[in-house]
């Protein structure tokens, strides 16, 4: 879809830059998971880290941890910078439940992400996989 939206000049208005709570920094591999509050009480296998696909996620989270604490900035902040980076991307719709998540958002919303930071994201989760839900080597910023 952005590639199509890019040619056209058309924008993109992205939601959930969280990925209904990964990227927060709440859900951790090897930590155990609270499925009785927030999110996850809602739809706790969404979140249920024995499932391979919950898992899966887990490991990624893991690394895009570190490609934020490699650039001094939270998982969050991270998320919302990624998601407004693409070019087609004119405005990353986020919905904060407190001042200090809406702080934190508003972080990343002023983050311009190098090109390095870029790449490193893509080789973590390279476009047209799942958890990116991006389609394709055209789903690339450049």
């Amino acid at each position: 879809m952005l590639p199509v939206c890019r040619r056209y000049g058309m924008g993109v208005l992205t939601w959930s830059p969280l990925a209904s709570g990964f990227l927060t920094g709440r859900y951790r591999k090897d930590r155990p998971a609270d499925l009785s509050t927030g999110r996850a009480a809602l739809t706790p296998a969404r979140f249920d880290p024995a499932l391979p696909v919950n898992a899966a996620k887990l490991d990624l989270v893991e690394r895009l941890i570190e490609v934020a604490d490699g650039i001094g900035r939270s998982l969050p902040e991270l998320a919302v910078a990624f998601a407004a980076a693409h070019p087609a991307v004119t405005s990353v719709i986020t919905g904060p439940r407190t001042m200090r998540q809406l702080e934190e958002l508003l972080k990343g919303a002023s983050l311009t992400l190098d090109d390095a930071t870029l790449d490193r994201i893509d080789e973590i989760v390279p476009p047209g996989t799942t958890p990116a839900t991006r389609t394709g080597p055209g789903a690339r910023r450049r």
